[in-house]
């Protein structure tokens, strides 16, 4: 029998050395905030379907609202050298609507940054910093900037810009004081969920909202290098080797902020 108080890293010391359950392993993790608003952060258009289209429908289906910010117009995205910056980026842009459309994300707004151009600047700052004092959400998603060796810029400025925008930018007031004139003001966000970390501690079962995943993916043609059926194998095989983590069929993995009330 178990005492009323046990040190969470003895149950998992226990539990990794075959006494009793994995403690470790936590299939789903409720969020803080079970019916708060998700405000998704990403560096382009299609990485939102990619690493947490599952999670998003997911969370629709349950009730909560989802806003999209994609920082950047995509315009470098293509080898097809027939293809203007101009052309592409609007391509993407009609794009990033549709799957939008079919995950039933409410809102989706476009900082229309240069693709390869995202900078850790006060300017960048303050527009996401606006973006979570309008939507105050209870949960922020982003990409994962902390990845090794060879990483795409625009996701590591992405990522390290949210969580500076998320903590200590939108919380504190004269952090950008200008936006109280327009009736915005300072918001605390509870958690933040990182997207493909190589380490995730929290896993959402995107079994039965797979398919919406790839349907929203696929929205994003000028970016499919293979055929659906080939990418859509590739994509389940991924969830497949997620879901192991978690006990459950498919699953998508994050990187858990607990930043409290």
């Amino acid at each position: 029998m178990l005492p009323d108080s046990i040190d969470l890293a003895v149950l998992a010391a226990l539990a990794n050395n075959g006494f009793g359950t994995n403690f470790s392993r936590r299939p789903e993790i409720s969020m803080t905030e079970s019916n708060g608003t998700v405000l998704v952060i990403t560096p382009h258009p299609d990485d939102a379907e990619g690493g947490a289209g599952g999670s998003i429908a997911k969370w629709i289906k349950e009730g909560r609202k989802v806003v999209l910010v994609v920082c950047t117009n995509g315009d470098k995205g293509t080898s097809d050298r027939g293809l203007t910056s101009e052309k592409l980026a609007a391509i993407r842009e009609k794009e990033q609507a549709d799957a939008a459309k079919v995950l039933g994300i409410a809102e989706v707004v476009y900082l229309r940054q240069l693709d390869q151009g995202l900078e850790d600047t006060a300017e960048f700052r303050e527009m996401l910093v606006r973006q979570i004092r309008k939507h105050t959400p209870s949960t922020v998603v982003t990409v994962d900037p902390n990845r090794p060796y060879i990483r795409h810029r625009d996701h590591y400025i992405c990522g390290r810009v949210t969580l500076d925008a998320v903590f200590p930018y939108a919380r504190d007031y004269l952090a950008f004081p200008e936006h109280a004139t327009e009736g915005l003001e300072p918001h605390k966000v509870r958690e933040v969920l990182l997207f493909r970390p190589d380490n995730p501690d929290m896993f959402i079962d995107i079994t039965d909202t797979f398919t919406l995943k790839m349907d929203a993916l696929y929205k994003h043609a000028s970016q499919m290098g293979s055929p659906r059926e080939v990418g859509e194998q590739r994509s389940r095989d991924r969830a497949a080797e997620t879901g192991k983590q978690a006990d459950v069929e498919l699953a998508e993995g994050f990187k858990r902020i607990d930043i409290g009330r």
